[in-house]
């Protein structure tokens, strides 16, 4: 699984001139499920980026991380991110996992980012398979990309 996280001082999804979610200072995390993750690859990801240190301490360090900050979440579904462009003027999404199997494992993403983290902050989400308009406010800027990966790569044909 990857995450592109974003530190942000606000982002929001809006889908069809509705928002859907927003947030203020916390942490955008754009999310993407790989052929072969399962929900230990989820539970990796979910737990490296609450405790990734990317907020600064009183000493001006990224020493704190959403969790310590009580910040918000904003989980975004984006297969993209499993983009080969390894070759071509054309991405191949091949590396994604399949819809259904991407919206089983961000579904289980967000009920665990709420189930360990709802209690201090917000967790907000976009949706799955939707066209989304995201606006964000990159603190810093601030961005890193996680990844857990597959045990085992599948064939991929």
């Amino acid at each position: 699984m990857i995450a592109l996280i974003q530190r942000v001082s606000q982002a929001s999804v809006v889908v069809d001139g509705a928002t859907i979610g927003a947030i203020g200072p916390g942490l955008m995390a754009l999310v993407c499920t790989e052929r072969g993750d399962t929900e230990k690859q989820a539970d990796a990801l979910l737990n490296k980026m609450l405790g990734y240190r990317v907020f600064t301490d009183e000493a001006g360090k990224m020493n704190r991380s959403v969790t310590d900050i009580a910040g918000g979440l904003l989980l975004v579904p984006q297969f993209t991110l499993a983009a080969d462009t390894n070759s071509g003027t054309r991405p191949s999404f091949t590396p994604a996992a399949p819809p259904d199997i991407g919206k089983q494992l961000f579904d289980y993403f967000v009920a665990q980012a709420r189930s360990k983290h709802a209690q201090s902050a917000e967790v907000q989400t976009g949706q799955f398979g939707a066209d989304m308009k995201v606006s964000l406010t990159n603190d810093g800027p601030v961005t890193f990309w996680l990844q857990i990966k597959p045990d085992t790569k599948p064939d991929i044909k």
